[in-house]
């Protein structure tokens, strides 16, 4: 059920979806039902010729009815989503076995760092992509939000993902991608003058296309590296590792 919002493409995405319409309608009856009862007054308690205003006492027992639903109704949903709020955003219930990456948010652009062949992040043989993150479909992925300069907000509307980024932090959102293919990457909070211009790419992959496109990124990161700091006696390195980066994840070359 989508009546205004896009498609979903995360496993928690339809919840948080539900969780939204449970509220429009609640707000949109209340939205309602609060017009109709003002047309109602301006009609009955308009100016009329030979009646005199009179002053009404305030009502306690209605005061009470229309503090404490509203109140009622808060406190409702907010157990409702109270779960929901916790899976999403609890570090300590995310996925075990994630995909771990770390994005980095900068005026105006995005950049995401990934493990190199040693499998960890933050290493020297890291690579990295400019606005564009790919991550396989059906697997848990955990980004470590950071930012350079000032707030940023990694929205990505597709998966229904939302979270700010803030300088000094290292913030952590998870998502898993049930389908392939390429979505939309923006940031949320006005950033400054070329906010307009910080959007990206998520690409959603199979999971034997994104350990091809993983080992061919960790490969030419290590012929990198060896490019620039050659070590003695290190020639084979190389094609040691870039067989171990062919391997990581389960995948084997016959």
């Amino acid at each position: 059920m989508n009546w205004l919002l896009p498609p979903s493409y995360s496993t928690f995405g339809p919840d948080i979806d539900r969780m939204y319409y449970i509220i429009l309608v609640i707000t949109g009856v209340i939205f309602v039902v609060t017009e109709v009862l003002l047309v109602y007054f301006l009609i009955k308690y308009r100016k009329r010729e030979g009646h005199k205003a009179e002053y009404i006492e305030g009502s306690t027992k209605a005061e009470i009815i229309w503090t404490a639903v509203p109140a009622v109704i808060v406190v409702a949903i907010g157990l409702m989503s109270a779960g929901l709020w916790a899976d999403i955003k609890d570090p300590s219930r995310f996925p075990a076995g994630s995909y771990e990456l770390i994005l980095n948010g900068r005026q105006f652009e995005w950049e995401a760092t990934y493990a190199g062949a040693d499998g960890v992040l933050e290493t020297a043989d890291d690579f990295t992509l400019l606005n564009q993150i790919n991550v396989p479909v059906d697997r848990p992925v955990t980004v470590h939000l950071r930012a350079e300069d000032v707030l940023h907000s990694f929205f990505l509307p597709d998966m229904r993902v939302k979270q700010d980024a803030v300088p000094g932090m290292s913030i952590p959102v998870w998502f898993e991608a049930t389908t392939p293919g390429e979505y939309t990457i923006g940031c949320a909070e006005l950033c400054g003058l070329g906010h307009y211009t910080m959007n990206g790419l998520l690409v959603v992959q199979t999971e034997p296309e994104f350990e091809q496109w993983e080992s061919e990124q960790q490969v030419a990161a290590l012929e990198a590296l060896e490019r620039e700091s050659p070590l003695p006696g290190a020639t084979a390195s190389v094609p040691d590792a870039a067989n171990t980066a062919r391997t990581s994840g389960g995948a084997t070359e016959e």
